[in-house]
């Protein structure tokens, strides 16, 4: 079974950013590339088991297995090593990623309290989008239950997109509900 997503870019989305941008080759439209789900732990530097539960929330939102992060470098102020495993994170491409991002923008967005929109304004500027969210049970996958600390993630979009505004315009045709007027 292919992807909801996936089918609907090709068949409708394409064409829209196409005509939008005002581009003569269907080459040169913008496309996801991939989805990167990052999970950072500061209070791991003082107990490592703390990385289980976050890993196994991980791997269930995105439905496959995280890597875990660690430091680059020591920061003695932080009590952080070179080498301690600090976080955990997961890159989503093709059907898995379309499928992340279609139950993203169809049932996890919408369960955020007092949800207005996510931002226009976190764009890197190479069309490139990042999503911070607060808690992770807002994804259906979660056990309420079974959570004993809310953590919070960053979710990277990366697009082929040269600039921001194609970006927005490839996603506002995914479907991301931008804020309006900001």
């Amino acid at each position: 079974m292919a992807a909801r997503l996936k089918e609907k870019y090709s068949s409708e989305i394409r064409a829209a950013v196409q005509k939008e941008l005002g581009l003569s080759n269907v080459m040169a439209v913008p496309r996801i590339e991939k989805i990167v789900l990052n999970m950072g732990l500061g209070e791991a530097t003082q107990n490592t088991k703390l990385l289980d539960p976050l890993v196994g929330d991980l791997a269930a939102i995105a439905g496959q297995k995280p890597v875990a992060t660690k430091a680059k470098k020591s920061i003695a102020a932080f009590k952080v090593r070179a080498g301690m495993s600090i976080g955990a994170m997961v890159t989503l491409r093709n059907d898995a990623m379309y499928e992340f991002l279609d139950r993203l923008i169809s049932l996890a967005l919408p369960r955020v309290r007092d949800f207005r929109g996510v931002s226009t304004k976190s764009f890197d500027g190479r069309g490139n989008y990042t999503l911070g969210l607060r808690d992770q049970l807002i994804f259906p996958e979660i056990d309420y239950s079974k959570v004993e600390k809310l953590k919070g993630m960053n979710i990277t979009i990366v697009t082929t997109a040269s600039d921001d505004n194609s970006a927005r315009v490839l996603l506002k045709h995914f479907g991301m509900p931008f804020r309006q007027g900001a």
